[in-house]
């Protein structure tokens, strides 16, 4: 018994060769930081080009927040916006898993993030965008043609039949009534308030631009919208993590299946992020299959 003993202490290498055989983000002492890529316009867009939603972002997200050795979860964030409803769920359920594995968020913005796009953003402990990066965009837009005299001139009649007196509230072919537009005007108002309130829960003491300044709709280039606290400092993932993580941190992108993957499982858009035919598959064998996503980059 005693030679045993001997003989297991007489090889500490052993250990160290088994634990080599293990995938890297296994491994003890690892670090690992795992990336979900947010992209994109946010909401449904149109049935062939689906955007961003809770639905196709979810099981990614649950994907990242799981992994295992994780020391953090990075976003890297391109949207001009979208839908507020899909915004504010998707920045939920990041703050929910979050709080549920007790991981730091790291946000890093690429292109823009914008009005929804910023929302999301605002899911991040922490917000780190490029000089040229184009952030904030706190605001409501909502907008509309006026086609009726148009109709006129072409001798078409306008025949519209509701029930209910504000069914037909702005529609482009009527004349624009005063009453419509002031109803509108107010539900814009009671979504900006929830979107300044989520900022300003997020951001809290970090803001330092008045309130008239902020949330006007208004957008910045990155170092500016630095000094006005809405992002924390100008930086890019793959530095930012090794300053932090150390030289050896891994940063395995958590992506929705695509490419041939996509095809053999029936996945026609890499917006979906359906991962179902996957759940129960070690994370290893995934992301042996995974390809990543081609993300659609959108401008002003």
């Amino acid at each position: 018994m005693s030679e045993q003993i001997s003989d297991r202490a007489g090889r500490p290498g052993m250990l160290d060769r088994l634990m080599s055989l293990l995938p890297a983000r296994l491994r003890r002492g690892v670090a690992v930081v795992p990336v979900v890529r947010l992209s994109g316009v946010i909401g449904a867009v149109t049935p062939l080009r689906p955007g961003m939603t809770l639905s196709g972002v979810a099981k990614m997200l649950e994907r990242a927040f799981g992994t295992r050795n994780a020391k953090a979860v990075a976003l890297v964030i391109n949207s001009p916006g979208g839908s507020p409803v899909q915004s504010r769920q998707i920045y939920l359920r990041i703050r929910q898993l979050a709080a549920e594995k007790k991981l730091p968020v790291l946000v890093f913005v690429e292109d823009v993030a914008a009005s929804g796009g910023y929302m999301i953003a605002c899911a991040g402990d922490e917000i780190y965008c490029d000089p040229s990066s184009i952030l904030g965009s706190i605001g409501v837009v909502g907008g509309s043609f006026g086609l009726e005299g148009l109709i006129k001139k072409i001798g078409v009649e306008r025949r519209l039949y509701t029930a209910g007196s504000h069914k037909a509230m702005l529609d482009p072919f009527l004349p624009e009534n005063p009453d419509d537009v002031a109803r509108l005007k107010a539900i814009q108002r009671e979504i900006h308030a929830i979107f300044i309130a989520l900022v300003k829960q997020s951001r809290g003491g970090r803001l330092r631009g008045p309130d008239d300044e902020l949330f006007t709709g208004e957008y910045w280039a990155g170092e500016t919208a630095v000094g006005l606290g809405l992002a924390d400092a100008v930086g890019d993932l793959r530095s930012t993590l090794r300053a932090r993580y150390g030289e050896k941190v891994l940063t395995p992108v958590i992506a929705p299946a695509s490419g041939m993957l996509s095809g053999l499982l029936g996945r026609r858009a890499p917006g979906a992020g359906q991962l179902a035919l996957l759940d129960g598959l070690p994370d290893d064998l995934i992301s042996a299959l995974e390809t990543r996503a081609i993300w659609a980059r959108f401008g002003f």
